[in-house]
């Protein structure tokens, strides 16, 4: 057994003394396309994340304009200052950012109605090394005013 391993490690000094690197372009080339297609995975879906973000931010936004609606009419009849119906608006809100397909909180103080979005944007290419989606949050506020026509 000692034989063949000192006959084994006297083939591999001769092969290095040749200069024989069998193998090490290899590793070299997958170690720099495996770090290109990491990179290429955060540009891409770094770039979902902000569109992800953006929509977020938009839903976010006109879910508090759909709460900031549900006013309480009889008080605005009787010329009083305008009020929520904070049940109903921060349902209103809620339905509205579920209708979407994201998840949402709302909370009513005063007039305003203020609207918080989790959206979950799914990864294109960093799934490949386990990451399937990237969550993002966003926050809206809207603030039911009274106008004169």
């Amino acid at each position: 057994m000692k034989r063949r391993m000192r006959v084994h490690l006297t083939q591999v000094r001769v092969r290095r003394a040749a200069g024989d690197d069998q193998g090490q372009v290899t590793a070299f080339v997958v170690g720099v396309f495996a770090a290109l297609w990491l990179f290429a995975g955060i540009v891409v879906d770094g770039g979902l994340a902000l569109t992800g973000k953006a929509q977020a931010l938009d839903v976010a936004q006109e879910a508090a304009r759909t709460g900031a609606q549900q006013l309480d009419v009889g008080r605005l009849r009787r010329g009083e200052e305008v009020r929520l119906v904070r049940d109903k608006a921060a349902a209103a809100a809620r339905a509205y950012a579920a209708s979407t397909g994201d998840s949402a909180t709302a909370s009513v103080t005063g007039e305003a109605v203020t609207v918080h979005v989790t959206h979950r944007q799914r990864t294109q290419i960093l799934q490949l090394i386990g990451l399937r989606t990237l969550t993002v949050h966003a926050t809206g506020t809207a603030h039911a005013e009274r106008t004169t026509p």
